[in-house]
């Protein structure tokens, strides 16, 4: 993956991102608008269920539901997205020569964008509950822009699986599944992560940690320290690195399957 060769089809990533959210969109009545909806929606049922279950009872509890489950949502939409990019691609490779990882790639940057639009549910929520913005909400991009990254990382690898296993764009949402349950969207960290077996699941899982650093910025007031950047950096770094090594040894072999 070379950023020149990003940087020399930039128009045509901005053609694929601009489609994708018109399609996301066709035919529907509020259109954007459900970018902020579907975040505070979920919020309320997610608040209102696992309030009951959890006794949670303070008014930072549907910041904290909803600030994990936009993070993991864009997580889960990139990568199911850039899964079967190349899969959806599969006339235009066949016509003429686009490096093929611009696909995936552009799959998560509109999905990055629809993420920009829920940030606007945060702030009513923050607004509406009257929770205290302290400094450190200046830092609460950084997170963002580790996810993203991470994001591509696994865009990647999951775009060069799918090729030659269709099976997987099925069973990835199974996986999501299991993963959105290690990564305490809806119920507090502090509450299993000394537990010996669950406890371990959510310290290696890398949302967990872009979560964690998120809600730390925009809500606990907490700047984001050297180790979490550390964990972060460390995750996203091992993602890009398998990410480029599995598409490039794969993607030679694309057009014999697609």
């Amino acid at each position: 993956m070379h950023f020149k060769t990003i940087n020399k089809y930039r128009s045509l990533v901005g053609e694929l991102v601009s489609r994708d959210l018109k399609t996301k969109y066709r035919r529907s009545i509020l259109g954007f608008i459900w970018s902020i909806l579907n975040p505070l929606l979920m919020m309320i049922i997610l608040t209102v269920v696992f309030t009951n279950i959890f006794g949670y009872t303070d008014n930072t509890f549907p910041i904290y539901v909803l600030s994990g489950q936009i993070v993991f949502s864009f997580f889960s939409d990139s990568t199911s997205m850039a899964m079967s990019s190349v899969v959806d691609a599969s006339a235009l490779i066949r016509k003429v020569y686009i490096p093929k990882y611009i696909f995936p790639i552009s799959r998560v940057i509109s999905s990055f964008v629809n993420l920009t639009f829920s940030l606007v549910a945060v702030v009513i929520v923050m607004f509406v509950l009257k929770i205290h913005v302290t400094p450190s909400i200046l830092f609460f991009p950084i997170p963002l822009i580790y996810v993203f990254l991470f994001s591509i990382g696994i865009g990647l690898i999951l775009s060069s699986i799918a090729v030659y296993f269709r099976d997987m764009i099925h069973l990835y949402g199974v996986l999501l599944t299991a993963l959105m349950y290690v990564s305490a969207i809806f119920y507090k960290a502090e509450d299993i992560i000394n537990k010996p077996f669950i406890g371990f699941l959510l310290k290696m899982n890398p949302i967990w940690h872009f979560i964690d650093m998120f809600r730390n910025a925009i809500l606990f007031g907490k700047i984001p320290n050297i180790h979490d950047n550390f964990v972060c950096v460390g995750f996203i770094t091992v993602s890009i690195l398998m990410g480029s090594i599995v598409f490039y040894k794969a993607q030679d072999k694309f057009i014999l399957y697609i």
